[in-house]
């Protein structure tokens, strides 16, 4: 069975579509081909179909680009699509109107997030979300299936399409080497460095704490990374730029600490939290306690496993009290960062989500064939 994942807004590592979803479909036994940003290669038995180097203009790549990944998608003629932008939602549409299975992938609160677009005009957003949930709803009842990465976001879209499933991002279980002992205490931060994640809280935190310094590795833009460069904190921050996932793991093991200070938002559900994001179990799986916004979904998990420290996001005093116990008492910081790998190996991992996707694509090719 071929199987076509799309995405012109993801890059062709993506922790999801590619290191999940493809990669375990291919050695499934899926034909599995990844319609991508760069250049066309085979890696790990998925085939990666290069668009070139995307367009640095919004527009382009929303319009030309977007053309582009449908047209190169749609000659390669496979029964199943995975779309996963909302940008492509017009195409998902059109490749049903070609007899394709189509699976839409909302990794995020698709229909409610245009109100925090900052690349809308403010003054157009309300107007802009109302057309798009119309317009995206209509699409969303036309296709195979749903699949997101929340119960909250499941729950909404299944009011859409019955046929929902949640697949979320749970690590792979991996052999990490064990956390190096230092007598400085390290944060660490891996993922996509943006002001949703309140780093400047963090550095503002540190800098007035002896021995603490701060890991930051990920992508960013170059204006936010001049805006943390300004700030007085920045001497302590250990900042690697976007690395490897693999380096980024090296990074991991040797931090004290996993900060994620995510604000809330539609896409989280205002206090209720995502478990969409890979952060928490990343540092999980990699031994570190965890320093993390106080998320009903969160605090359920750090509670049940003992596994770090829940704080308001925008509370700096909380914050440098959660640093100063986990740098003060070692004996148990340790202990919590056991306790998450230990979560991870039981409950947080990708053999649990994989049972589900294979589930699924496994009814979607049966009715393939029924159909052929």
């Amino acid at each position: 069975m071929k199987v076509c994942h799309v995405s012109s807004a993801h890059k062709n590592d993506d922790a999801r579509i590619f290191r999940l979803e493809c990669v375990s479909l291919a050695a499934e036994g899926y034909d599995v081909y990844m319609v991508v940003e760069g250049e066309s290669k085979d890696v790990q038995g998925v085939h990666i179909i290069g668009l070139g180097k995307q367009p640095e203009s919004r527009l382009k790549r929303m319009t030309r680009y977007t053309r582009k990944a449908y047209q190169v998608a749609l000659s390669l003629d496979c029964e199943i699509y995975h779309i996963h932008d909302p940008e492509l939602l017009p195409y998902a549409r059109k490749l049903k109107k070609h007899g394709k299975t189509v699976i839409f992938d909302s990794h995020e609160n698709t229909l409610e997030q245009m109100e925090e677009k900052t690349w809308i005009p403010r003054q157009l957003r309300s107007l802009v979300s109302r057309m798009y949930r119309r317009y995206a709803t209509s699409i969303f009842s036309e296709l195979d299936c749903l699949v997101s990465v929340t119960p909250h976001i499941v729950e909404q879209l299944k009011v859409i399409n019955p046929r929902t499933y949640m697949i979320t991002n749970y690590p792979i279980v991996a052999e990490y080497p064990y956390r190096e002992q230092k007598e400085e205490f390290a944060l660490c931060f891996t993922g996509g460095i943006d002001s949703q994640w309140n780093h400047k809280l963090v550095i503002d935190a540190i800098s007035e704490l002896d021995g603490v310094t701060y890991n930051l590795c990920g992508r960013s833009s170059s204006d936010y990374i001049e805006s943390l460069k300004r700030l007085s904190g920045w001497n302590k921050v250990n900042y690697f730029g976007k690395v490897p996932f693999s380096k980024a793991i090296e990074i991991q093991c040797v931090s004290s600490a996993g900060i994620a200070l995510l604000s809330p938002s539609n896409n989280t559900g205002g206090m209720t939290g995502t478990i969409g994001n890979t952060k928490l179990f990343e540092y999980m799986m990699a031994r570190l306690p965890l320093i993390c916004t106080n998320f009903q979904l969160w605090k359920e998990i750090i509670e049940k496993y003992q596994c770090g420290i829940c704080v308001p996001h925008n509370d700096i005093q909380a914050l440098k009290e959660a640093i100063l116990f986990l740098k003060n008492n070692p004996d148990e910081a340790n202990k919590m960062g056991e306790n998450g790998r230990r979560a991870v190996i039981e409950e947080y991992n990708w053999k649990t989500e994989e049972k589900i996707m294979f589930s699924m694509y496994e009814e979607l090719a049966r009715e393939v064939v029924k159909n052929t």
